[in-house]
């Protein structure tokens, strides 16, 4: 992830503006949204393409305790970039690096005995126990041990190994399959399934340091679901888990992240001339054309290609015709712009810009991977670092 500290006004072909203020003030509306929680920032994916690590240090700073992640390679470079506390991480692979996150006081998640093996035996390598979380799979369907005789004998084996001090089980946890979709007859099978299975693993001697299971959607709709520890992925850049929910404002939440680029060119083209790869754009009239340098190498989605909006001017345009690998191309309708004038593909919306679920409606996708594409060409542009008052 290329990172860089820039006022607006830098010189670059396109730019990542993450407005660190707002993410500060998003972790701490979770915060109100779950008063008797802990916050967990999930920072996976270079926080969801916003750059793991000043994002992981902004919410740290107003208030989460816990940080996520999925590899734990993104938890080591959390680790290495100075970032103390506790840091979970859960998506692991046979022969994973498991001595290395014990050494580094992590939380590893394990699903299955193949993984308990590998993890106890690391800490005999290492010496030390292993902070271990119990993934419960009540119906996700992906990761997590699934109840019955497979969590009986996982649990029991924690216990063992706790027993000789290899490791400590310092969390039972489980994901949502539909959250976002209240009301969907899986959210109270699956919070009963948790029940009775970090029930069961308490009752045989287990004493978790926290219990979780609600995400963003949860966090912000289902109190009964927020148990020690709500993780909070999406809802921490601010945008909201699913739009049937609400939009950010409704849930006191502020976009982070507002992609733009400098207009490459500008010219007159009379009408009938086709417009980018095939064609599938032919000018109606004469009118004026701006070349927009991203493109899908950036993680502008080439399914946006005719439908994605982007702001010029104080004016929605659309993309005329394809996304290339580097460039797109939009409408001016006649307008003149200067070479170098912002064309704002999506934003908090304050200046009538096109936000990341403007774009994941005209992607038809959802705004999660809209922010989390965008590539490494683009810089991040961090703003307002320093701590609010």
């Amino acid at each position: 992830m290329s990172e860089r500290t820039a006022p607006r006004t830098a010189p670059l072909r396109a730019r990542a503006e993450i407005d660190l203020a707002a993410l500060r003030a998003n972790v701490r509306a979770l915060r109100a949204h779950a008063p008797g929680a802990a916050v967990m920032a999930v920072v996976k994916s270079e926080a969801y393409g916003h750059g793991a690590v000043p994002c992981a240090r902004a919410a740290v700073a107003a208030g989460a305790s816990w940080l996520g992640t999925a590899t734990p390679e993104e938890a080591l470079a959390l680790r290495a970039a100075g970032l103390p506390g506790r840091i979970l991480c859960w998506l692991w692979t046979p022969g994973g690096p498991w001595r290395e996150a014990i050494e580094a006081e992590l939380d590893v998640s394990v699903s299955g005995m193949w993984a308990l093996e590998e993890v106890v035996e690391a800490a005999r390598g290492a010496g030390r126990p292993a902070r271990v979380q119990l993934k419960a799979d009540t119906g996700l369907g992906r990761g997590g041990c699934r109840p019955g005789d497979d969590w009986a004998a996982l649990v029991r084996e924690a216990l063992r190994a706790e027993a000789e001090g290899l490791l400590r089980v310092t969390g039972l946890w489980s994901h949502f399959a539909c959250a976002d979709e209240p009301g969907h007859p899986s959210i109270a099978a699956q919070l009963a399934v948790f029940r009775e299975m970090t029930g069961y693993a308490e009752g045989r001697g287990v004493r978790p340091e926290v219990r979780h299971i609600a995400n963003s959607p949860a966090t912000l709709t289902l109190p009964e679901s927020h148990f020690d520890l709500v993780r909070t992925g999406i809802a921490t850049y601010g945008i909201s888990p699913s739009p049937e929910l609400g939009t950010p404002a409704d849930f006191g939440l502020r976009p982070v992240m507002t992609l733009s680029a400098s207009l490459a060119l500008v010219k007159h083209v009379p009408g009938g001339h086709g417009v980018s790869y095939g064609h599938r754009y032919v000018t109606p009239g004469e009118t004026t054309l701006g070349l927009v340098p991203l493109g899908y190498a950036d993680g502008v989605p080439r399914h946006a290609s005719s439908a994605g909006p982007v702001l010029v001017e104080g004016k929605w345009r659309t993309i005329a015709g394809r996304v290339a690998m580097d460039q797109f191309v939009v409408d001016l309708g006649g307008d003149e712009p200067a070479a170098g004038a912002d064309a704002i593909l999506f934003g908090p919306g304050d200046r009538g810009e096109p936000t990341a679920e403007d774009w994941a409606q005209a992607a038809g996708t959802i705004a999660y991977e809209i922010v989390t594409r965008i590539g490494t060409r683009v810089p991040r542009v961090y703003v307002n670092e320093e701590q609010d008052g």
